[in-house]
């Protein structure tokens, strides 16, 4: 049975998310709108899921692992020379029908969990920030963390349109974004401390096991190519760094690792396009846990995607209160904009 709505997602999905990024999943989103078969199929996926990017991802998926099929011929990642999105649609529909089944399965049991490491480049200046309020080590906690990819930001070099490189100096992973806007944020000469690194997610990506690896890697865009190297590189760090991962509810378990957290450390919850999935009581259960614990302990929250878009940090600093904008952000991290002092 289809999905209330499931047509008219694909098609926002082709007009807003996909132009100008995507051009094969731009032209397949407004076919997939106006086919039955196909909407019913997608419909397999959980509630809370963004259907597209799972969808999409569940056929990368299978392409990747080296199903042999002419819809590959289509797709940038798999060959050199791609041939017409626009002719895509009839060899889709037939690799869609000939792997429904492991299709359906992939769409019941993962996750659309991206966690884009290039959104680091505007993580970076807020840690900086939190770190020149509190002057304490910071003890991170992020909230549908993936495979931690972001919970390495300070092992990560960044540069941001002026000639100047920032971070990490001796990093193999390089973050460029473009700050838009009159303002910038104030870059320090070294990194901020990082006592303590916990990530917490319903389903955790161990990038040591290949299905996970390949699973993260399906979910990148096929014409991406700069992302896929960006997540290739970064894995390999992720591989080689000592991060505490976590499986099951963040938001439920926040608590608890609050309390194991020293006094002497900062405490930073973060988490970008996650409560994006999160149902309405969910995101007032997150901020009321913030607020509780920000009664007894400094703590800060940096988000997006709880009353819009935009990347806010709250936070509680001898228990008085600050509610701060940090600016607007691109869904990749490819610019941002600066709003705090």
């Amino acid at each position: 049975m289809v999905k209330p709505n499931l047509a008219s997602k694909f098609k926002t999905f082709g007009q807003y998310e996909c132009h100008r990024s995507s051009d094969l999943y731009e032209f397949l989103s407004y076919k997939i709108a106006e086919d039955e078969e196909l909407l019913d199929l997608a419909s397999n996926t959980r509630d809370g899921q963004p259907v597209p990017n799972l969808f999409f991802g569940a056929i990368h998926y299978l392409l990747l692992q080296g199903k042999e099929h002419e819809l590959k011929e289509f797709y940038p990642s798999i060959v050199e020379d791609p041939g017409n999105p626009r002719d895509s649609f009839q060899s889709f529909k037939d690799f869609c029908s000939l792997y429904s089944q492991e299709i359906k399965e992939i769409v019941q049991t993962r996750l659309v969990q991206t966690n884009e490491v290039r959104r680091c480049a505007y993580l970076y200046p807020v840690f900086a920030y939190i770190y020149k309020q509190s002057k304490k080590p910071l003890a991170l906690i992020e909230i549908g963390t993936s495979a931690g990819l972001q919970l390495l930001w300070d092992q990560y070099s960044y540069s941001y349109g002026t000639g100047e490189t920032y971070g990490n100096p001796n990093a193999n992973v390089h973050l460029s974004s473009e700050i838009k806007g009159g303002h910038v944020p104030i870059f320090p000469e070294e990194m901020p401390p990082v006592a303590s690194r916990i990530g917490v997610d319903l389903h955790i990506n161990d990038l040591n096991i290949r299905e996970d690896f390949l699973w993260l890697k399906s979910l990148i865009w096929p014409e991406h190519k700069e992302r896929r190297t960006l997540f290739e590189k970064a894995a390999q760090c992720v591989r080689g760094n000592p991060i505490t991962l976590i499986e099951g509810d963040g938001v439920e378990l926040l608590p608890g690792l609050i309390e194991g957290i020293p006094e002497d450390h900062s405490i930073c919850v973060f988490h970008t396009h996650v409560a994006n999935q999160m149902p309405p009581e969910v995101k007032e259960n997150l901020l009321a846990k913030i607020k509780a614990s920000g009664r007894m302990r400094d703590i800060f929250h940096i988000y997006n995607n709880i009353q819009d878009r935009n990347l806010h940090l709250d936070y509680y600093l001898h228990a008085t209160e600050y509610k701060k904008l940090v600016g607007q952000t691109e869904g990749h991290g490819k610019w941002f904009t600066w709003e705090m002092n």
